[in-house]
């Protein structure tokens, strides 16, 4: 299916994207999006023939557990309500803890990545394959940008996903942008891992801007898009003519001009000679025997570990980078305070400038444990308690 020229729909932004011109698709957030109810932006887009896709964000199909049942039914339920071609999630992990690994369930409030092992990519294979039989439409899932990387890993990213794909039979939303991050934080080569993926299986693309700091890149999708994020793009094009490739941007938006001059820069890159649209060609997946209990065992030992050491202060598990687990640390908790903030903007007004000081404390002896909504209701909680 041919997509075009996208962008991702957000509130803020909801006249602009609908004034713009040469958008064919967009795609929203699907726990953002009621079950039974679009938003009017949304309902007009669709008058008009754009397609509307739900991007998921809190499925954790790379976590030790086994999908949620009522978080499939809910993508599921706004995929049908949207009459969506398909559904994109995550190669990530979003919580971690519980029964698995004896300890309290932890939230990271964003995504973190999978480490690249047999183990880990059989749990993310059968998870996969349950959320794929629980939805009405076909999956796509997206690579994700990392800080950090774990060591003793088996695969690289290319492999990891060549494998994801014959074994599931998935498409893949590549991120061009989290490429990007990938070579500036890991040392990864974006062309060698274009290289090992199977580009006909992919859906669509994204592209988006982020920062450098302190040599570290971050996906912000808060800043404008670089040339180095263009020259992903512009490799990827060289060998597939992708579906549709989508412009995101989640905060500090701009004027509806400078996202017209983006996407115009993205239309540019596409339109250059490449590579040919990709044959989908969906392969014979092969029946697979039950994951042991004692391998998602251990793959949720792992993951706990390193969340806890992330945003619980424990110490940093064995291999990891010490430094670069703080940094990443750090930018969980500004992102939990930045969500709060948008949760429950009454909160900031009555603080004022020291709002961010107090949440930031508030969160370093508290980590999240059930989702942004009740992590905002705690605080609140927590300052009438306090006084």
């Amino acid at each position: 299916m041919r997509l075009g020229i996208g962008i991702g729909w957000r509130p803020e932004i909801a006249d602009e994207v609908e004034a713009l011109p040469g958008v064919d698709w967009v795609e929203a957030v699907a726990e953002n999006l009621c079950a039974d109810h679009l938003p009017d932006s949304l309902v007009r887009l669709r008058e008009r023939g754009v397609t509307v896709i739900p991007h998921g964000v809190s499925l954790g199909l790379g976590g030790a557990d086994r999908p949620d049942p009522g978080r499939l039914a809910d993508l599921a339920a706004r995929a049908t309500l949207l009459g969506a071609p398909l559904v994109t999630e995550h190669i990530a992990f979003v919580r971690a803890g519980g029964t698995r690994s004896v300890s309290p369930v932890l939230e990271a409030g964003h995504l973190l990545p999978v480490p690249r092992t047999r183990a880990a990519l059989d749990v993310l294979c059968e998870n996969v394959r349950i959320a794929q039989d629980a939805l009405p439409v076909p999956l796509a899932l997206e690579n994700i940008a990392a800080l950090v990387s774990w060591p003793e890993e088996e695969l690289t990213e290319g492999q990891f996903l060549a494998e994801l794909v014959e074994r599931t039979g998935v498409r893949l939303l590549i991120d061009v942008a989290n490429l990007h991050t990938n070579h500036v934080n890991r040392g990864e080569d974006p062309a060698v891992a274009l290289d090992e993926l199977p580009v006909e299986a992919i859906a669509y693309v994204h592209v988006a801007g982020g920062v450098e700091k302190d040599g570290v890149w971050h996906d912000t999708h808060a800043h404008p898009v670089t040339a180095p994020v263009l020259d992903v793009l512009a490799e990827l094009r060289s060998r597939v003519d992708p579906p549709g490739v989508l412009l995101e941007r989640d905060d500090a938006f701009p004027p509806a001009g400078e996202l017209a001059g983006e996407l115009d820069a993205i239309r540019g890159v596409l339109e250059k000679s490449g590579g040919a649209p990709a044959a989908r060609v969906i392969p014979e997946v092969p029946p697979a025997p039950p994951v042991a209990e004692s391998v998602r065992d251990g793959v949720a030992v792992a993951q706990t570990a390193l969340l806890s050491a992330l945003v619980a202060g424990t110490p940093a598990p064995e291999g990891f980078d010490p430094r670069r687990l703080r940094v990443q640390g750090r930018a969980l908790a500004a992102k939990r305070a930045d969500v709060v903030a948008k949760v429950a903007p009454e909160l900031p007004e009555i603080l004022g400038a020291g709002y961010r000081a107090a949440f930031l404390a508030y969160a370093g002896a508290r980590p999240m444990a059930s989702g942004y909504r009740r992590d905002a209701l705690d605080f609140a909680e927590h300052l009438l308690i306090a006084g």
